[in-house]
């Protein structure tokens, strides 16, 4: 049964980490595709994906940057597209909800919350950077608060319900799964809900495992049966949540967004590293990965014919 089965999710590039940190981060469209079907092919369901300029490497939320992966990911793979619009922390609500406006993909990432998003400890470890804009921005994280009022979250409903869109709600907090529990009680959101657990981040919830156990009870306690469970950790608790979360039931999410690692002092050299390692884990456990459409079913997904590119 698809219901059993465990959907590995992989973010591609995502908007935190810079292209100095790790020689691997994929940046331009061709780089991103090519990464994005490479995870594909090794076991991703769904890829969730940002954009970037192809000469700095900073986050790009201009609809035009999605464009040239996009229609290459969707030629060539049936995997389930998913796009951001969390761009990155500095960017206006307007501004990240446009991509999926204009594309209207299956999935769109929705954070659940505003919170303080402190990436200046990644300073510490790396010295020297290609571009200015990279320590500009770990640095102008200590005074960083990524906004996401009930305002803004309304906005970003309003705007992409109407394309069908599903959502990845990324609740960095248990103050952001009551914040989706209103919106459910609303009506703004329908079941089942692709509820993304994200942990590990400096002002986020942590990493231990009290902490993975204490967003799923809250989460089953406030919504039963009507969401889907994932988690992501962030850094090296990458894959240790991962496979708390698959030994319960739950699915994963991977990639080089999340953590730029493969193990301790290794770098990974591609996003497909992460899925194929993940995947033993999970298949260590004795369970089986969901295939795209295994994860259409699961999340009741509008399907590959539906979206805009």
């Amino acid at each position: 049964m698809a219901s059993h089965k465990v959907v590995i999710s992989c973010a591609v590039t995502g908007s935190i980490h810079t292209p100095s940190m790790s020689p691997h981060l994929p940046v331009t469209p061709a780089e991103i595709a090519e990464s994005a079907l490479s995870a594909a092919a090794a076991g991703a369901a769904i890829v969730h994906l940002h954009a970037r300029n192809p000469v700095d490497g900073r986050p790009d939320q201009s609809p035009e940057a999605f464009e040239p992966f996009l229609r290459v990911i969707k030629q060539s793979s049936n995997v389930v597209v998913n796009l951001t619009t969390g761009g990155s922390p500095y960017m206006t609500v307007e501004e990240r909800v446009r991509p999926a406006a204009t594309w209207k993909p299956e999935v769109a990432s929705l954070n659940m919350g505003s919170m303080n998003f402190g990436l200046f400890p990644m300073l510490k470890r790396y010295k020297s950077f290609k571009h200015d804009w990279e320590p500009q921005m770990l640095e102008g994280s200590h005074d960083l608060v990524f906004r996401n009022s009930f305002r803004d979250i309304r906005y970003a409903l309003e705007t992409l319900n109407g394309s069908g869109a599903r959502y990845e709600f990324e609740c960095y907090d248990t103050s952001h799964l009551y914040n989706l529990h209103y919106f459910w009680s609303e009506g703004l959101v329908k079941a089942p809900l692709f509820i993304q657990t994200c942990f590990g981040l400096l002002g986020g919830i942590g990493s231990h495992p009290d902490d993975v156990m204490h967003m799923k009870r809250t989460a089953d306690r406030l919504f039963g049966n009507n969401y889907r469970w994932s988690v992501l950790g962030a850094g090296r608790a990458q894959m240790p949540v991962a496979a708390m979360a698959a030994s319960m039931g739950g699915n994963v999410r991977v990639g080089l967004e999340d953590s730029l690692w493969l193990g301790a002092g290794r770098l990974a050299e591609t996003n497909a590293a992460q899925v194929t390692q993940v995947r033993k884990i999970i298949e260590g456990l004795g369970l089986e990965i969901a295939s795209p459409d295994e994860a259409r079913d699961i999340l009741q997904l509008k399907g590959g014919d539906k979206v805009a590119f």
